[in-house]
């Protein structure tokens, strides 16, 4: 008595969850240990959650179109299912079903076949090659999460840019001269070269024509200075560079 009560109960709440819009799932008790569930013919548009203990399922004649992934991972003990007479739309979510139907062929009572697209209109699941899949691949690395971090990664790099634009065109340049850059003119920087210098530290008794020429052009007058604070005020007002001589 005890044992038939236990067994009601569980079937009670077996029947329970499994409802789905429309008629509930028939669950029936099999000896010595197990359950079959029988949700043929019910309009279902997907499967129900089903217990973990079942050992045969009948879900033929219904609208299904697909199985969600791992539905059927928890039902260890299944020994017998029925799929046939669905209209399974045979695009990348049919993955999951065709990896398990070619797992556990020998529980398949008939095989589910395709009844969309066309193209591989009435073909068994199993039928379908991996070359089939092969632009799934794609579809999941474009799914809403993708987009989603590599907008927000495409935001944060414009605002960088828009950022460092921004502190570059209010930055402002100092340049710092010192008392002897400022009345060097470029031709005097030629008596700076290398070979004029050699020449410069050898101590001869003859004067050369190489050490007068130096002499002539170190004597020469430095740049005008009156010019040096027009320079500096075209480089603040057009290119923002501020000259300081210290």
């Amino acid at each position: 008595m005890r044992c038939s009560l236990i067994l009601a109960v569980f079937l009670l709440w077996a029947t329970s969850s499994l409802q789905t819009p429309g008629l509930p799932c028939l669950c029936s008790a099999l000896l010595p240990a197990g359950l079959q569930v029988n949700c043929s013919s019910l309009n279902l548009l997907e499967l129900p959650v089903l217990p973990s203990d079942t050992t045969e399922l009948h879900v033929q004649d219904n609208r299904l179109t697909s199985v969600s992934p791992g539905h059927f991972d928890r039902l260890v003990a299944l020994k017998k299912v029925s799929l046939s007479g669905n209209p399974f739309h045979c695009d990348c979510r049919i993955q999951y079903l065709r990896s398990w139907l070619l797992t556990n062929r020998a529980l398949v009572f008939k095989e589910p076949i395709c009844a969309s697209p066309d193209s591989v209109a009435q073909k068994a699941i199993t039928e379908l090659s991996d070359d089939y899949f092969s632009s799934c691949a794609l579809a999941v690395c474009t799914d809403g999460t993708y987009n989603y971090v590599i907008g927000v990664m495409l935001c944060f790099v414009l605002f960088l840019l828009l950022w460092s634009l921004r502190l570059a065109k209010s930055s402002t340049f100092t340049l710092h001269m010192y008392e002897k850059q400022l009345g060097l003119e470029a031709g005097s920087l030629r008596s700076l070269k290398p070979k004029y210098r050699r020449r410069l530290h050898i101590v001869t008794p003859e004067v050369t024509v190489d050490s007068l020429i130096c002499a002539e052009e170190l004597q020469k007058p430095l740049i005008n200075m009156e010019l040096l604070p027009q320079v500096l005020d075209v480089l603040h007002k057009k290119h923002n560079i501020k000259m300081k001589a210290t």
